[in-house]
């Protein structure tokens, strides 16, 4: 334990103060050996021995809550990658992606967390809790509108599906560089003649599952490629979760918040003017202030359960 005190920043400085004590201990314990000394150094050995027992009460407090806090960032990471993809429903499809992203991006700025964008529809979002509030968005989200286009009046349902990446500090997946394909392409948008003439989109693949990341957002290639692969060892932590969670788990209900992906977990109904989650069988109204960022009731939710993590 003394190394730990020793090391970290935040005792550091308590244990060159708890050092200090032990050097006068000992200079007192010296004269403490001269009988006309010793009753004046009893006293003065009782008063370092109680700062000292102080010192290590107040560093070891300082470290289990490092460790704590370690322990639950570890599990509840602040810092996610949302991936939304657009699927069913054609042109519909993308613009209810589109509109879901809008809905996330507002919801977080209103909670105070940073946004940054890595493609097309995927963005990095950093912030306390940002995690253990938004995991549960994960699966397939569904909308049911009559299309603009659309003459006959007929309702159309569209789907786009959501993935909440954790980003974690500790790793837990192994990957061998054979199986990691990679390309490389001009990133698209605004961005001058860098866009036009130098390749700094990365794409990579990991062959065995199939799973891909791409980054176009930052300047560099290299940038680009530490943030694809970033996004890509979250996916393959997910992946592994996911076949855990279907192994082992006897309630369905258990799975709420684990990062199932082709659940079929919200319909947005544009008429009725109601969104249902049916992992919990229930509904919200005013759907126009939730796509606007509002989504606050859904989020508290999913903490009243009990069986939530």
């Amino acid at each position: 334990m003394e190394s730990d005190f020793k090391k970290n920043p935040k005792t550091a400085y308590l244990y060159q103060t708890y050092e200090q004590l032990l050097a006068e201990e000992r200079e007192l314990l010296k004269l403490s050996e001269d009988v006309s000394m010793k009753e004046m150094a009893a006293g003065d050995l009782q008063n370092i021995s109680t700062q000292k027992d102080a010192l290590i009460a107040q560093m070891t407090e300082i470290i289990e809550d490092e460790k704590a806090k370690e322990k639950a960032e570890e599990e509840f990471p602040n810092e996610i990658i949302l991936e939304i993809r657009a699927g069913a429903g054609g042109d519909e499809a993308s613009i209810f992606a589109e509109e879901l992203l809008e809905m996330y991006t507002k919801y977080a700025a209103s909670r105070g967390w940073s946004v940054k964008p890595v493609d097309d529809l995927s963005v990095e979002i950093r912030g306390r809790d940002v995690y253990r509030d938004m995991r549960q968005e994960t699966g397939v989200h569904r909308v049911q509108r009559v299309p603009a286009t659309e003459k006959m009046g007929r309702v159309h349902t569209s789907t786009a599906s959501v993935a909440i990446l954790p980003i974690r500090k500790k790793v837990k997946v192994e990957i061998n560089p054979a199986d990691l394909e990679m390309e490389f392409s001009r990133s698209g948008g605004a961005g001058g003649q860098n866009v036009n003439k130098v390749e700094t989109a990365v794409r990579i693949i990991h062959k065995p599952t199939g799973l891909d990341a791409r980054s176009t957002a930052e300047r560099s290639q290299s940038a680009n490629r530490e943030r694809a692969m970033s996004v890509l060892v979250a996916k393959l932590e997910m992946l592994k979760q996911e076949e855990e969670a279907k192994k082992y788990s006897q309630d369905r209900k258990d799975q709420i918040g684990t990062a199932d992906r082709s659940e079929k977990i919200r319909t947005y109904n544009i008429l009725q003017d109601r969104i249902t989650d049916h992992r919990l069988n229930k509904s919200w109204h005013n759907i126009h202030k939730i796509l606007e960022g509002e989504m606050g009731d859904i989020v508290e939710s999913f903490k009243e359960l009990p069986k939530a993590k």
